[in-house]
């Protein structure tokens, strides 16, 4: 090189080589950035843009209308971790192999999730990646991101099981320590601090030591009211400055930040005066709420007919007004996070992504969660915002799935494409791609004898179906444009199914090209799939009404199953990451007391019985 130019500059104008020094700097700093906001569990009419006349979102809707909004946007799957390790990856559920929540503890070793996240890829191409809030995928991919906190005080990675949860428990204690009960208060069971609680909390009107002594274990969707931490110390609240202070810190480099809010997953429970926004009388009732989905494959999904409470039009409206309340917080940290991106003079350069991991049923055909193919479950938001590349007001109405998000990162910031099973919507969005778009598939791989295992959407045609041609469960198909409740389902065991026989056949190879593009081992049995056998499966069994209590909980490691004179033929016990720790064949009728090998932590015990009992979450302390 020669320095002797550089030498003469610095000597005579020691300002221009700082000016041109800076310049340089400042052109490697130019590659643009990525923000990618993600919600747990919501569906695609929680969006003011979307329609809804209650729930008000104008920072969404402002994100949306400055750049690209889909309204017919759906999740590769319905549920939390197979919908993540899609997006992170670009890959089909069947080929990243996160089949299930459980398998999100997978170890490198496993072999599951073997590919890299596009923000692994985005490391190697000189981006800082930080990653904020729920986690929910296989840790090992965690370790590209640059956190400034990755552990928490207990020592265990924020990327963990229950990592986020202890995060906040470390800024949540000093700040608003657990107080003592009121009447008619409880403990959340997941911040553990106390909320009101709303007649539709599975423990209304218990004390603490009642529902402690119940035996039963509540889980998160249970619980209905209005917690009572302070707003400025919220769950969404701690998340989101998280995000704010990432920008910050980042502001000079290029970066890859992602916000994964936990709401308006359950709990359901807003704090004030988020709480106080919409009125629990004024909240409209899911028209299909008393559905008796005689003809549907999800007729005892998701406990429907041991919740029946989720199907009383009274009691649903503290669940909606709830869950309204939650997302207008998001919406409104949302804003700020958008406004600090701005205000650094980042918005310009920064690609920005809404959206969420599935939708939540909130009363729709009397049910509660996720994990079926319905439009409130499987029907998510998405915009994208990126100014200069992306028109402002675009509404793309193509069909399009969350899959696709990991080839439109790359390819808006120019990185080479990587093989995956993602498709850029950069050419749905200019208006060059005329073949992308026409129809969408959504995978749910567990219980393929309890429950469908595709989706497919085309032209307002929708269809279910099992990957076995030996399954017993019910096929389904729905004409959107005329049922869009999805309350008429025209072949299973409708009289008049051979009047869709042809509609039906259509959208099955439709659904075979997509499974054979991606290579997929389900080919064979789709195909082989009698679209016309009646008589199957519609979930409709006889549960009987009892279940089985284990107790105490917490415990310091001895815990006894009262079977309630069902006879029970093993048990099983797993830790949290899903390792068996406890197993034994003897079947008993009654009560059995058995010692745990753990001396703290989370433990799932599951029965084996003829019957389909719950497994329980147990406490050792």
């Amino acid at each position: 090189m020669n320095t002797s130019f550089f030498n003469t500059v610095l000597k005579s104008a020691p300002g221009l080589f700082l000016s041109l020094l800076f310049s340089l700097n400042s052109n490697a700093q130019k590659k643009p950035n990525l923000l990618f906001i993600m919600t747990d569990q919501q569906r695609f009419d929680a969006l003011s843009i979307a329609g809804n006349q209650v729930l008000k979102t104008p920072n969404l809707d402002r994100l949306a209308k400055q750049g690209v909004w889909f309204p017919n946007a759906y999740t590769q799957c319905a549920v939390c971790a197979p919908a993540r390790a899609s997006m992170l990856t670009g890959k089909t559920v069947e080929n990243h192999g996160i089949l299930t929540n459980a398998l999100a503890t997978s170890a490198r070793s496993s072999g599951l999730m073997a590919m890299p996240t596009y923000d692994e890829i985005l490391s190697q191409n000189g981006y800082i990646c930080e990653y904020h809030g729920k986690w929910h995928s296989p840790e090992f991919h965690a370790e590209v991101y640059q956190n400034p906190v990755l552990k928490t005080k207990s020592g265990r990675s924020v990327f963990a099981p229950g990592g986020i949860d202890r995060l906040y428990s470390d800024y949540l204690d000093p700040v608003f320590p657990a107080a003592a009960l009121l009447p008619g208060e409880l403990y959340d069971t997941y911040t553990k601090r106390p909320y009101v609680m709303y007649p539709l909390d599975k423990r209304y009107g218990m004390t603490e030591e009642q529902a402690k002594n119940s035996g039963i274990t509540y889980i998160q969707p249970d619980l209905h009211g209005v917690l009572k931490t302070p707003a400025e110390h919220s769950f969404t609240a701690f998340q989101a400055k998280q995000v704010i202070e990432a920008i910050e810190r980042n502001r000079n480099n290029s970066f890859s930040i992602t916000c994964s809010f936990h709401f308006p997953h359950a709990p359901m429970l807003p704090v004030k005066p988020f709480a106080d926004l919409y009125p629990v009388n004024n909240m409209p009732v899911p028209l299909s709420i008393s559905d008796p989905m005689l003809n549907s494959p999800y007729r005892t999904q998701n406990g429907r007919l041991t919740n029946p409470e989720y199907a009383d039009p009274e009691k649903i409206k503290y669940m909606i007004s709830d869950y309204y309340a939650l997302v207008t917080e998001i919406d409104v940290w949302v804003g700020k996070i958008l406004d600090k991106l701005a205000e650094l003079g980042l918005e310009e350069n920064t690609l920005v992504i809404f959206t969420s991991d599935h939708g939540e049923m909130l009363g729709a055909h009397g049910m509660r969660e996720k994990n079926v193919f319905y439009e409130e479950s499987a029907h998510v938001p998405l915009m994208i915002r990126f100014p200069g590349r992306v028109k402002p007001g675009t509404t793309v109405n193509g069909y399009v799935s969350n899959l696709n998000l990991f080839a439109t990162i790359l390819d808006y910031l120019n990185i080479p494409e990587y093989p995956s099973d993602s498709k850029s919507l950069k050419g749905l969005i200019d208006g060059t791609d005329q073949l992308m778009g026409k129809s969408v598939v959504t995978e749910w791989l567990y219980n393929e004898d309890k429950q469908p295992a595709y989706m497919i959407l085309k032209d307002n045609w929708k269809l279910f179906v099992p990957y076995s041609a030996e399954s017993n469960v019910i096929n389904a198909l729905y004409d959107l444009k005329n049922d869009p409740l999805e309350m008429n389902n025209l072949i299973g065991n409708n009289a008049e199914r051979k009047n869709y026989e042809a509609k039906a056949s259509e959208l099955r190879d439709e659904l075979l090209n997509w499974l054979k593009e991606h290579k997929s081992g389900h080919y064979e049995g789709v195909k082989s799939r009698n679209m016309m056998k009646a008589d199957l499966s519609t979930g409709s069994i006889n549960l009987k009404t009892k279940q089985f209590r284990v107790f105490p909980n917490p415990t310091s490691g001895k815990v006894t199953i009262d079977s309630n004179d069902v006879k029970i033929e093993g048990i099983l016990a797993f830790d949290m990451f899903g390792q068996n720790i406890y197993s034994d064949n003897e079947s008993f009728t009654g009560t059995k007391t058995i010692d745990l090998p753990l001396k703290s932590g989370v433990c799932m015990i599951k029965t084996l019985s003829e019957y389909p009992f719950q497994t329980q979450k147990i406490i050792v302390e």
